[in-house]
């Protein structure tokens, strides 16, 4: 993600097109980034309503022109904490009025590594965690329109069972993507609807269950007896490679079997 607006002499790109003041400059711009052949017509009617709905519905849309529009200097930056504050706690907040727990401007450089960081001006872009709460709506902002949070590592499990042979207390990416990607005969489910966006949302969710199940720094390898063991032998060393330890939630792997067959 880039700076909210576009360097002097620069196209607006990525998040600065929704800050332009002629609706229809944003449309053409759009526009520019589709097929010649596919950007005229009924297309073009379509983009504008959908860009309106933006407007008009998304949260984090609104917080950053509220931002933009409410402070004069250019040093300022907004961060979209990577988990929600506390209820409370109001300390360096600019919040819209319509929308609560979504940013806050400030000045200087006090945030965490995970937190979205977004520039008044200038900069290069940043990656976003793809464990950031803000993560799937900012990449997929037709599939959660009004700005919802997605997956993070601070969702409780409500109302677990006591038998659950799950100690966790909260919910992981593959329960999370499971509950969304569920098919209710009473409920309206969008992400169904749209086709090969939906595709990539879910291979995108998958992507991001592997990173977690394979979270190798969680699980300190090198403290493992048996690497210990390896590293005092009179082996070559340049032979040990680096191990590759699956945790128990990884479904299939040797812990897994392991826990399940107890």
């Amino acid at each position: 993600m880039g700076s909210l607006l576009a360097d002097q002499g620069e196209p607006p790109q990525f998040l600065q097109v929704y800050f332009l003041a002629d609706y229809n400059e944003q449309v053409d711009v759009r526009l520019g980034i589709l097929p010649s052949d596919i950007s005229v017509g009924p297309c073009r009617d379509i983009l504008f309503c959908l860009q309106d709905m933006l407007h008009e519905t998304n949260s984090y849309i609104r917080s950053l022109k509220f931002a933009l529009q409410n402070n004069s200097s250019p040093s300022f930056s907004v961060v979209i904490d990577a988990d929600r504050r506390p209820h409370g706690e109001h300390e360096r907040r600019f919040n819209a009025p319509a929308c609560n727990e979504v940013a806050a401007v400030i000045h200087g450089e006090e945030h965490n590594n995970r937190d979205i960081v977004i520039r008044y001006r200038g900069g290069s872009l940043r990656r976003i965690s793809e464990t950031h709460r803000s993560y799937d709506c900012l990449q997929y902002p037709l599939l959660f329109p009004y700005g919802s949070d997605g997956y993070h590592f601070k969702i409780a499990i409500y109302q677990a069972s006591s038998d659950s042979m799950s100690t966790s207390k909260t919910v992981s990416r593959r329960a999370c993507s499971a509950y969304m990607f569920m098919v209710r005969e009473s409920e309206f489910n969008q992400l169904h609807r749209c086709r090969q966006l939906f595709l990539q949302f879910a291979v995108d969710m998958a992507a991001k269950m592997e990173s977690e199940r394979l979270n190798q720094s969680k699980l300190r390898t090198d403290s493992y007896i048996h690497l210990r063991d390896g590293l005092r032998s009179d082996s070559d060393l340049r032979n040990l490679g680096k191990p590759c330890i699956s945790p128990s939630s990884y479904t299939g792997g040797p812990r897994y079997m392991h826990e399940k067959t107890q």
